[in-house]
């Protein structure tokens, strides 16, 4: 008598036949699907603003077809930067995400845990108010550096900090949790105790930020950070067949010919980068990156984070959060609130849910 075992394959695209097509129709229709309603939702926020615009000329001017100059100045250059920092930010961060809960197997991964965020907010924090202020003694290079440049590299050596601290001759993603874990919470203590040498100007233009705002974004800086964080997305979906190798085991990967650690390391400096990026365009978005990646990995009804889902709906979360509580609330607040109006309640009911698989 054969026993029935409780896991089933982990990877579609292994799996032949009927299940694999509908698998696979499943996600490009998804795909689709979140696509068009990306769209229509970045043309609802570009439209919405001090004077609104109407929504039919708000998409054309988006394709290039702009009924007149003036809708198209103040779509293209006076709210355009605001979406596609929320989109980018929302994107590289569900796809870092994807990345983190792959590599760890628990869908309770991401940069936030793993004191990428928070790394990039000590570097931020760090150069606004102790150069920005003038307390510690900061001059030349140190005073000059900017705070994107500062959120950046500080996002950096907080993610390759992790690395380190946690390889063991390979990288094991229960590991890199906790070693994240200790990360963050040193970050964050830093950055509290960075907040009381600052003057209160200073301070307060900290918090700000540090809550997540999509406030005063320009081409200069959103432009080139795009870019950037387009084509790392873009380069990170390639890792989506390796690393669903891993989710069979370390032992049927290495025996499927993959190189676990080399696949990890990557997939662990890609989050980073696209994290770190993230969080210096729009701040530390908080939840994000744990959301939407499980959400996707429901609406796809895979057992691992789709990455080209995932994006679309980190995307869609940043510009709905920005919506919510830039657009419609009488007094403007930080897309950050929205996105944890947003990520709290879908947190409460991923816990109770892993509580009852567990009973």
């Amino acid at each position: 008598m054969s026993v029935r075992t409780e896991e089933r394959p982990l990877l579609p695209v292994f799996r032949f036949g009927r299940v694999s097509v509908l698998w696979r129709l499943r996600n490009v229709v998804v795909v689709g699907l979140l696509l068009a309603v990306a769209v229509l939702a970045c043309a609802v926020h570009l439209s919405l603003g001090g004077t609104s615009i109407d929504l039919l000329a708000v998409l054309r001017t988006m394709f290039g077809d702009a009924p007149d100059f003036k809708t198209e100045l103040a779509v293209t250059e006076f709210r355009m930067p605001r979406t596609t920092a929320a989109v980018v930010s929302g994107a590289a961060l569900a796809m870092a995400g994807a990345l983190t809960q792959t590599i760890a197997r628990n869908p309770l991964a991401s940069p936030d845990v793993l004191g990428v965020t928070a790394g990039a907010s000590l570097g931020a924090v760090g150069v606004l108010v102790l150069a920005g202020g003038g307390a510690g003694g900061l001059s030349g290079a140190a005073a000059l550096l900017g705070m994107p440049a500062a959120a950046f590299i500080g996002g950096l050596v907080a993610g390759i900090a992790v690395f380190l601290l946690a390889y063991r001759a390979s990288v094991d993603g229960y590991r890199i949790v906790l070693v994240g874990l200790g990360v963050s919470w040193l970050a964050t203590s830093l950055v509290t105790w960075m907040l009381t040498l600052g003057d209160v100007t200073n301070a307060a233009q900290a918090l700000t930020w540090m809550t997540g705002s999509l406030n005063a974004e320009e081409w200069a800086l959103v432009g080139p950070l795009a870019v950037a964080a387009i084509a790392l997305t873009v380069a990170a979906g390639l890792l989506s067949r390796p690393l669903s190798l891993t989710a069979f085991g370390d032992a049927t990967a290495v025996g499927l010919g993959a190189s676990i650690t080399r696949i990890r390391v990557v997939a662990l400096l890609a989050a980073t980068l696209l994290a770190s990026l993230a969080t210096v365009i729009a701040g530390p978005l908080g939840f994000v990156a744990l959301a939407a990646p499980q959400i996707a990995r429901l609406l796809v009804r895979s057992p691992t984070p789709p990455f080209a889902a995932s994006a679309l709906v980190g995307a869609l979360i940043v510009v709905l959060a920005d919506l919510l509580t830039a657009r419609l609330f009488p007094i403007p607040l930080p897309a950050g609130i929205g996105t944890a109006i947003i990520g709290v309640p879908y947190l409460v009911w991923l816990l109770v849910r892993m509580q009852r698989r567990t009973a």
